[in-house]
């Protein structure tokens, strides 16, 4: 069996996901600039940061935001991935140009209710967010943090940037004093990142692959070393036929299903899949076995 691996299989460059990315960026940019901002509320991430920072020093916020991320970019690069550092760049620049749009044509809040118009926002802002995630890029800041978090350890991506934004609102009592901004900010917080959950961990949810194919040595060769998984070969009989064949066994994040597809069909457009979506998967690469 040749196991050597002439050429890659999957591209590094796919137009699918910088749509989902500037479409997140959309939606986070209008639940920002028309919900939240005309209210006055404290948010967290690298913005809060960078108003903290402007609040306390003068600093200007593109100096404090642009400092921050390449100091994070750097490091990401080598715990995350090229490819999430080039995703991640490309998004903090049409963050940046999508704002801008948002905040010269959205001048009024589009609800006049306080409340209604937080609660809206932080669903819509969390759903961007989310989307963004999904495409495995970031809005830079906070979000590349938890990115190189939840690399390593079983944690969710909402969860991480929940704790890190608590520090950033809690944070502005030194400026504002005002217990009422902080707990409005950690209501936003909560309501924002379960948003962000909902969408990303759907795309975290385990499937299971069966592969039917005369190429099942070279699938699997390249399921290892492109996607980084492990699978199993095992034997079948085409009952029709009476003919052996060899079946791929795989299980995977349902985050990783495009990525399973796009191998199989620069390999084998012929190939028989089945995917389906299971209950859990505990061991190595999924969940922490329970008990």
């Amino acid at each position: 069996m040749n196991l050597s691996l002439p050429k890659k299989h999957l591209k590094s460059f796919y137009w699918r996901d910088y749509i989902i990315i500037v479409l997140g960026l959309v939606l986070f940019s209008i639940g920002y600039v028309g919900f939240l901002i005309p209210y006055k509320v404290v948010t967290g991430g690298l913005g809060g940061i960078a108003l903290l920072v402007n609040y306390a020093l003068g600093t200007p916020l593109w100096i404090t935001m642009i400092t921050v991320n390449a100091i994070l970019l750097s490091i990401a690069w080598f715990i995350v991935g090229r490819k999430y550092v080039f995703n991640t760049a490309f998004s903090t620049l049409a963050l940046t140009i999508i704002l801008g749009f948002a905040e010269q044509y959205i001048t009024e809040p589009f609800i006049h209710d306080a409340t209604m118009s937080i609660l809206v926002g932080s669903v819509i802002t969390g759903i961007g967010l989310g989307l963004v995630f999904s495409a495995n890029s970031s809005t830079g800041g906070g979000d590349i943090i938890a990115a190189m978090i939840t690399k390593y350890h079983n944690i969710s991506m909402g969860r991480v940037l929940t704790y890190i934004d608590a520090v950033i609102v809690m944070s502005s009592y030194i400026l504002f004093q005002s217990l009422e901004t902080i707990i409005i900010g950690f209501i936003i917080t909560v309501i924002l990142y379960y948003a962000v959950d909902v969408v990303v961990n759907g795309s975290r949810q385990s499937v299971q692959f069966f592969i039917f194919s005369e190429h099942y040595d070279e699938i699997a060769t390249h399921i290892v070393s492109e996607l980084n998984r492990g699978c199993s070969v095992v034997d079948g009989v085409g009952w029709y036929s009476k003919e052996p064949q060899k079946i791929i066994m795989l299980m995977t994040r349902r985050s990783e299903s495009t990525s399973v597809f796009r191998l199989i069909k620069q390999i084998d457009k012929h190939a028989f899949i089945t995917q389906t979506n299971v209950t859990g998967v505990y061991g190595k690469g999924f969940e922490t076995i329970k008990g």
